[in-house]
């Protein structure tokens, strides 16, 4: 008798460096001993206190499982977040930034790693997603729009590589709306800046005539 799949569904978060080969090029052990760091200050620790867990990594890539779409999503927007200022202070030719995708979808359990249409959709739509962006499938979509405050672009339907069926897919902060870089820098911009009222003191017209008034 055949064994049958330990089939779950999951929320599915799906991540990975742009340019991360040009990177590597430029500077390989610069680039593994950022990517090292970001991975142990932040991605990883963001991953666990989010309640999800890393199912399976690759050179720049990270695939995560969470039982929430939810936290999924709040996950992928802090880590984009967190990476905008753990960039400041590095040139923009040498920033490791993230391009991520999230799914809600059914997954095969093998082991600690995961397979099926579910990942193959939320890998795909992370290529989607802008650089420092998250793209979210229409199912996760769904799951959280009346949840979190966060703006939704409809991207359409579109053909993606091994899937039958075009994905509708949504991002967060693209094309029209700011992207989440611009949103970090202008709250931090916002922070440290301190604004005092101003008073003017205009002269009075006189209207009476009267050159005493």
């Amino acid at each position: 008798m055949t064994e049958r799949l330990q089939r779950r569904l999951a929320a599915i978060v799906a991540m990975d460096i742009a340019g991360y080969s040009r990177l590597v090029g430029a500077d390989e052990e610069g680039t593994l001993t950022a990517l090292r760091s970001h991975r142990e200050d932040l991605t990883d620790p963001l991953i666990a206190e989010f309640g999800g867990r890393i199912a399976n990594t690759a050179g720049d890539s990270i695939l995560a499982e969470f039982p929430s779409a939810v936290e999924a999503v709040r996950c992928a927007v802090a880590i984009q977040e967190g990476m905008v200022k753990r960039n400041q202070p590095v040139p923009q030719d040498r920033q490791l930034r993230f391009r991520i995708g999230v799914n809600v979808g059914d997954v095969v359990a093998n082991g600690n790693d995961l397979l099926g249409d579910g990942v193959n959709v939320a890998a795909r739509i992370e290529a989607l997603a802008s650089i420092g962006g998250v793209c979210l499938s229409r199912s996760a979509r769904d799951h959280v729009r009346d949840r979190l405050d966060f703006q939704f672009k409809d991207l359409g339907e579109i053909e993606v590589k091994n899937i039958d069926r075009p994905v509708r897919v949504f991002s967060i902060g693209t094309s029209d709306t700011p992207d989440l870089n611009e949103l970090a820098e202008k709250k931090n911009n916002n922070e440290s800046e301190t604004h005092f009222p101003s008073i003017a003191v205009l002269p009075f017209k006189n209207l009476s005539g009267d050159p005493e008034q």
